[in-house]
């Protein structure tokens, strides 16, 4: 396997984050929230990429995906955790957390609470200037892999799956990082 891609980042406001760890979910993946098929809530899912999915988790957590293939897929990438670039006053106000330690983004739910998010970001365009962007930043050197966090419903093959991708050399990646490996 190999892999080719940049690092991404994420700015909203004054927030500005480097994705360290994302999650992916495919079609026909039975861990993926759209191996029902399309709702109202997994729409976005299905919608084309490049676009937002958040949905709430455990009635808690904003979770943020990047939707990740054309239109009517079912794709999406979830971000699992991100460093801090700037904006850490406006990330500690909204986690009611003053660190500046990875414990700050250590989770999916995290980072959607640093960003300020809601479900009504779903199926927003990220590529729209001067809102919640996704933008490109530098090839990463060393990427690491494992299987993906909390999907223990999921058939074995999907459970197992080597889907989960994080930067190498940074402490900004969630549990369980014994899971991790070199590609």
């Amino acid at each position: 396997m190999s892999y080719k891609g940049t690092f991404k980042f994420l700015r909203r406001d004054d927030v500005f984050l480097q994705i360290t760890e994302v999650e992916a979910y495919r079609p026909n993946d039975s861990a993926c929230h759209g191996r029902f098929g399309k709702t109202t809530r997994t729409a976005p899912v299905f919608g084309p990429g490049g676009h937002a999915y958040v949905y709430l988790c455990y009635g808690l957590h904003m979770m943020l995906n990047v939707v990740a293939d054309k239109e009517g897929a079912g794709a999406a990438v979830l971000i699992r955790s991100c460093p801090p670039i700037s904006g850490l006053g406006t990330i500690q106000q909204r986690r009611g957390l003053k660190t500046e330690k990875p414990i700050l983004l250590a989770c999916p739910g995290e980072v959607g609470q640093a960003l300020g998010l809601s479900t009504e970001w779903s199926a927003h365009a990220l590529y729209t200037a001067g809102s919640l962007e996704l933008l490109d930043g530098p090839e990463p050197e060393h990427i690491l892999v494992g299987p993906r966090v909390g999907i223990e419903y999921a058939s074995p093959e999907h459970v197992n799956a080597l889907w989960r991708f994080a930067i190498s050399g940074y402490s900004w990646i969630s549990a369980p990082k014994k899971t991790l490996r070199p590609l």
